[in-house]
C-alpha cells in the first residue's frame, strides 16, 4: 500500500471516525466544534484560522451533509496544505471555500445573519474586532468560538491579555450575548447571539 492510500485513509478517518488518535468521544477543542455543529445543525460555518485543515475536518463531520465550511486564513500556502488535506478526505469541493486573506478585511464581505457559527482559532490582539464581526454574520442562536483562550494568562500586562480582556468586557455588556468559558485544551470561549 503506498503512502498516499495511508494518507487518504487517515484523513477520511479524522473526517468520519473522530481523528486518526482520538476517541469519538471527547472533549478536546475539536470534539467541541463538532458538537456545537451538530447541535447548531450548522449549514454555513466561518472558521477564521484554516491552519492545517485538522479543524476544518472536525466542523464538517458536526455540520448538516449539505453545510459549506468558509475558511478564512493569511497563510495561502497553509491553506493549500488544508485543500490537500480536505481533498485527501474525500470532502466535496462544493462544501469548503477557503479564502486567502486577513480575516478583517474579508469577514465584512460575508453575509451578514447568514451563519450559524463562526470559529476564531487565532491568537489575536484584536479579538474585539473579530467579536463585532463575527456576531455581525450569526443569524439569531447562531454561536461564535475563540479557541485558545487562557483566561487565567500569567502575563496580565501582554498586549493579548489586554485584548482579551476587552473581549470580556463587551461581551459582558452585551445583554444579546450569552457566554460561556470551557476549560478545554488551552481553552474556549462560547458566546450565543441571542437576537
Amino acid at each position: 500500500m503506498g503512502t498516499g492510500s495511508v494518507g487518504r485513509e487517515q484523513a477520511r478517518a479524522r473526517l468520519s471516525g473522530g481523528g486518526p488518535t482520538d476517541a469519538s468521544v471527547g472533549a478536546s477543542p475539536l470534539h467541541v466544534l463538532r458538537f456545537l455543529a451538530a447541535a447548531l445543525r450548522a449549514k454555513a460555518v466561518v472558521e477564521v484560522g484554516t491552519g492545517s485543515g485538522e479543524s476544518a475536518l472536525w466542523l464538517l463531520q458536526g455540520m448538516v451533509p449539505d453545510g459549506v465550511l468558509t475558511s478564512v486564513d493569511a497563510d495561502s500556502a497553509g491553506q493549500r496544505a488544508a485543500r490537500a488535506v480536505l481533498r485527501e478526505a474525500g470532502v466535496p469541493t462544493a462544501r469548503t471555500r477557503l479564502i486567502a486573506g486577513r480575516a478583517v478585511d474579508l469577514l465584512p464581505r460575508l453575509t451578514e445573519g447568514g451563519y450559524d457559527l463562526v470559529s476564531v482559532g487565532i491568537a489575536t490582539t484584536e479579538y474585539p474586532r473579530y467579536l463585532e464581526l463575527g456576531v455581525r454574520l450569526l443569524r439569531p442562536g447562531g454561536v461564535i468560538v475563540f479557541a485558545g483562550i487562557q483566561l487565567a494568562s500569567p502575563d496580565t500586562r501582554s498586549a493579548l491579555a489586554l485584548a482579551l480582556r476587552d473581549l470580556i468586557r463587551v461581551i459582558q455588556a452585551d445583554e444579546n450575548l450569552v457566554p460561556v468559558t470551557l476549560p478545554t485544551g488551552p481553552g474556549l470561549l462560547a458566546v450565543a447571539k441571542r437576537a
